[in-house]
C-alpha cells in the first residue's frame, strides 16, 4: 500500500502547494515584465497585464499537477525550496501554454465566456489583438524556460516536450475545427475513431502527458524510458473528455457550474458517435434533423433518443472497464513512485461528477 499512502501524502500537500504556487506567477509575471531582450513602454507594459486575465482564473490543475508529481516521484524525500520552485514554473509553463490555447481557441469558436468573463477577444478594446496576445503568452515560455532551465541536462528535452505536445494539441484543434464544419454538412463524418483521435491529441497530451512529463525530467528521468506512462496518461486523457462530454448532457449544471451546449453547437461529442453506432433508420432521422439545433425543443428529442439507446449504461459500462484497465495498467509498472504519481491523477478524476 506504500504508492496509495504516497498518494495521499501528496494530496495532503496540495494545500501549501496553492499558494506557493500562485506567488511564484508574481515572480514570473515581474521578471517578464523586465525582459531586457524587448524595450517596453509604459502602454506595452500595461497590457502585458493581460496576463493576469487569461492565465489566471482556471483551476490550475494542470500546473499544481507538475508540483504533486514532482513530490511523489521523489518517494520520502521532501524536495528542496529550489526543486519545488522549478516544478512550480514547470506547472505554470503548462498554464501559459493552456492560456495561449484557450485565447485562440475561442476566437475559432466565436464563444462568448471563458471561466465565467468574457472572453479575451470580446473586451471591446482588445478584438483581434487577441491572436497577437496568444502568441506572446506562447512566446514567454521559452523566455521563462530558458532563465531557469539553461544549462540544465534536461533544458533541450524540456524545449522538445513542450514543442511535441504543441504540435500534437494544435493538430488536433485542426482535426477538431475540419470535423465539426464537414459535419454540420453531414453528421456521418464523425465517427468512434475520429472522436478518439481528436480527443487524444487536442486534450489527453497537454492535460495529463505533459505535467508528468515535466515531472519525470525534473527528477532526472529519460522520457525514452516512459513510453509505456505516456500511454496510460493518453488514455486517462481521453477517458477524461468522455467524461466531460457525458456530463454535459446528463451532468448537474449546479453541480458543474456552467450549462452544456454540445447539442447545440454541433460537437463531435463521445455521445453523439456511440448513439451513430446504435440507432435504427427513424432514430437516425431524429438524431440528424434535431442535432446542432439551438431550439431547445430540438435540444430536448437530442436527448430524449440519448436515453431511449440507454447511453447512461454505455458510459457506465466503459467508465468500469476504464478504470479496471488503467489500474492494471497502473500496477504493472516496474517504479512504484510512478504508479503513485498515475493513481493520483486517475482518483481525482474516477466517477467525478464536474
Amino acid at each position: 500500500h506504500a504508492p496509495m499512502a504516497a498518494a495521499a501524502q501528496g494530496e495532503a500537500s496540495t494545500g501549501t502547494t496553492a499558494a506557493t504556487f500562485r506567488r511564484v506567477y508574481e515572480t514570473l509575471k515581474a521578471e517578464l515584465l523586465r525582459d531586457d531582450s524587448f524595450d517596453f513602454n509604459d502602454d506595452a507594459l500595461r497590457w502585458i497585464d493581460m496576463l493576469d486575465y487569461n492565465v489566471l482564473g482556471g483551476k490550475l490543475n494542470r500546473g499544481l499537477a507538475v508540483v504533486e508529481s514532482y513530490k511523489l516521484l521523489k518517494a520520502g524525500s521532501e524536495p528542496s525550496e529550489e526543486e519545488e520552485f522549478l516544478a512550480c514554473i514547470l506547472g505554470w509553463g503548462i498554464e501559459w501554454l493552456q492560456a495561449y490555447f484557450l485565447i485562440l481557441d475561442d476566437i475559432m469558436d466565436n464563444s462568448q465566456t471563458r471561466r465565467g468573463k468574457p472572453c479575451w477577444y470580446r473586451l471591446p478594446k482588445v478584438g483581434l489583438i487577441a491572436i497577437n496576445d496568444g502568441l506572446v503568452l506562447r512566446s514567454q515560455i521559452s523566455r521563462i524556460f530558458k532563465r531557469y532551465f539553461h544549462g540544465k541536462p534536461y533544458y533541450v528535452d524540456l524545449l522538445d516536450l513542450f514543442n511535441e505536445v504543441d504540435f500534437k494539441t494544435t493538430s488536433g484543434e485542426l482535426l477538431d475545427q475540419i470535423t465539426t464544419s464537414e459535419g454540420q454538412k453531414d453528421l456521418s463524418k464523425y465517427t468512434v475513431d475520429v472522436y478518439r483521435r481528436i480527443v487524444e491529441y487536442k486534450t489527453a497530451y497537454y492535460s495529463f502527458y505533459l505535467p508528468v512529463g515535466c515531472a519525470l525530467l525534473l527528477s532526472g528521468g529519460s522520457l525514452d524510458d516512459y513510453v509505456q506512462v505516456k500511454h496510460i496518461l493518453v488514455e486517462m486523457g481521453i477517458y477524461f473528455q468522455i467524461q466531460d462530454d457525458y456530463l454535459d448532457c446528463f451532468g448537474d449544471p449546479e453541480v458543474m457550474g456552467k450549462i452544456g451546449t454540445d447539442i447545440e453547437d454541433f460537437k463531435c461529442s463521445w455521445l453523439f458517435v456511440q448513439a451513430l453506432v446504435r440507432v435504427d433508420e427513424r432514430q437516425k432521422d431524429i438524431l440528424f434533423e434535431n442535432y446542432g439545433k439551438s431550439d431547445p425543443a430540438c435540444v430536448a428529442k437530442v436527448k430524449a433518443l440519448y436515453k431511449e439507446l440507454n447511453l447512461e449504461a454505455v458510459f457506465s459500462e466503459y467508465e468500469r472497464e476504464i478504470y479496471e484497465k488503467l489500474i492494471s495498467d497502473i500496477e504493472a509498472q516496474p517504479n512504484e513512485a510512478v504508479q503513485a504519481v498515475l493513481k493520483s491523477f486517475l482518483h481525482k478524476i474516477y466517477r467525478r461528477m464536474k
